[in-house]
């Protein structure tokens, strides 16, 4: 007897620890229906991918959100709206997605890109930002009598901050007086780069220099040794765009692959 007894309590308590194992894998029973946990990490892992934190009470709203999508899922089911032609159609998009974004991240974690490689882009950015940074002013008019008249201006005392409020084409550096701020000659245009590159510290070309945009009358604030930022500094930037360079070469290989007719 009492070991039919013994034997009953623990069949109980072996049952009962079955239960609590299987209730700790799902979240809520919606209708008779459990709803897993495993919906609910795959949702906490998108918002944590945002940037967002996940604390108590962002849990509680999540699992919220999980029950009632539940609650409205089985109403759709029972409304028959998953057997459509739209939410076939929908579906198969959705899968289309889904996987086309499963592909470039397998692609992704099979070809890292590596120090060396970045390494590589950084030096070439060196390369072509490196050497002598200016900080220029100009003026923008679109005729050389202009250009020439304001010249004239400069050269009887004016101010060439508020000339180039009042009359520069180019209205964001107008705004400024004329200010370009510090940068590489080469993101100037070749016309305006060569004239730049002439100019004395403080200095004013004395003749309009014509470019595609107008009559440039330019001066020369300041210059220096260009102010780069370390590789460690730009290494997180570089890296995302090497990685969608890689991605997109990939996705070109594919295509070049592919017979399509």
């Amino acid at each position: 007897m009492k070991k039919k007894l013994l034997s009953t309590m623990v069949a109980a308590a072996l049952l009962g620890s079955l239960a609590l194992s299987a209730g700790a894998q799902n979240i809520a029973i919606v209708n008779g229906k459990a709803v897993p946990k495993s919906r609910m990490d795959a949702l906490v892992q998108q918002v944590t991918q945002s940037g967002q934190q996940i604390t108590p009470d962002m849990e509680g709203k999540i699992k919220e959100e999980i029950v009632a999508r539940e609650i409205f899922m089985q109403e759709a089911q029972k409304r028959g709206l998953d057997a459509s032609d739209s939410f076939k159609s929908q579906m198969e998009l959705a899968r289309q997605t889904l996987l086309i974004r499963e592909l470039f991240a397998d692609y992704q974690k099979a070809n890292p890109v590596t120090d060396e490689e970045m390494k590589v882009e950084y030096d070439k950015f060196v390369a072509a930002n490196g050497g002598k940074e200016y900080k220029a002013s100009h003026i923008l008019v679109a005729t050389e009598a202009e250009a020439k008249a304001i010249i004239a201006q400069l050269k009887k005392g004016g101010n060439f901050a508020a000339i180039a409020k009042k009359s520069s084409t180019d209205k964001g550096s107008g705004a400024k007086g004329g200010d370009l701020d510090w940068a590489n000659p080469s993101s100037y245009v070749k016309e305006f780069t060569e004239a730049l590159i002439e100019l004395k510290k403080g200095q004013t070309t004395s003749t309009p220099v014509k470019s595609q945009f107008g009559y440039h009358i330019i001066r020369l604030d300041d210059e220096r040794q260009a102010q780069l930022p370390k590789f460690e500094e730009v290494k997180p930037e570089i890296a995302k765009q090497m990685q969608q360079q890689k991605l997109v070469a990939f996705q070109q290989e594919l295509r070049a692959a592919a017979k399509v007719e």
